[in-house]
């Protein structure tokens, strides 16, 4: 039988791997967006009525356009970004409030961006390991924004190389997002390893460039966001820091 080679670099998934999964209204992130570009406070009950109904319709008009963008993804693997959508929707980023409503909605999303703490030890335990540490995510929002939590949480230092779908022309499970991932952190895709909570995403996905992939199952992923796929992961890990004894089984220790 051949050697298994040993691995050189981890790529983690980011949504519901390092940051624990949450549940959360999705139509009243745009809800937040949209009231604040019309100067309204979102819990205020004395709103006029017809402001209100003018906000609303706004953000009635960005979730469809989101929730289009995120079909694309699992349907054709088109990326896209928060820009995008804004613009499809209809939000004019040169109105004097938009930066305003793009912070609004940031804070909406702060608390579910928190960066497990388990992360810091296991990407340490990596790099101790001779390792390098990688990050690949489907998402709308920016390397900058992604960066900003990593360095708020405290481990930015310990990130090699990273790609967002945002910044490129395709999302996960399309082959191009992971030889993008392995070029980041410059190894060959059977050098690499993936660690995500999607099965067709984060297991389908690396397996089909030689990746292996170790699955994360915590995450309670809505029924509409799933894509049903035969793979078998390479191993699964209930815990970040399970994937240290996974990782030492691969390099003989």
């Amino acid at each position: 039988m051949a050697a298994v080679t040993p691995p050189r670099a981890v790529i983690f998934d980011w949504g519901g791997t390092l940051t624990p999964w949450h549940d959360v209204d999705l139509p009243r992130q745009w809800r937040v967006f949209a009231r604040e570009v019309h100067g309204l406070p979102v819990e205020d009950p004395a709103m006029p009525v017809d402001d209100l109904a003018e906000a609303d319709s706004l953000a009635m008009r960005i979730h469809p356009a989101e929730e289009k963008a995120w079909a694309r993804g699992r349907q054709t693997h088109e990326s896209a970004s928060i820009e995008a959508i804004l613009a499809e929707a209809g939000v004019d980023p040169e109105h004097d409030r938009h930066h305003l409503a793009l912070a609004a909605y940031r804070r909406f999303w702060e608390p579910h961006t928190h960066t497990d703490p388990q992360v810091r030890p296991l990407w340490e335990g990596l790099h101790d390991r001779g390792l390098k540490v990688g990050v690949l995510s489907n998402t709308i929002w920016t390397r900058a924004y992604h960066r900003e939590v990593f360095q708020r949480d405290g481990v930015l230092d310990l990130l090699d190389g990273d790609v967002y779908s945002s910044e490129i022309h395709v999302v996960k499970p399309h082959r191009e997002a992971f030889l993008a991932a392995c070029e980041a952190v410059d190894v060959e895709p059977h050098e690499a390893v993936y660690v995500g909570d999607r099965l067709f995403e984060d297991v389908h996905g690396p397996q089909q460039v030689g990746m292996r992939a170790i699955w994360v199952p915590h995450s309670d992923i809505p029924a509409s966001q799933q894509v049903a796929v035969d793979v078998t992961p390479d191993a699964k890990a209930h815990e970040l820091l399970d994937i240290l004894d996974v990782v030492d089984g691969w390099l003989g220790r």
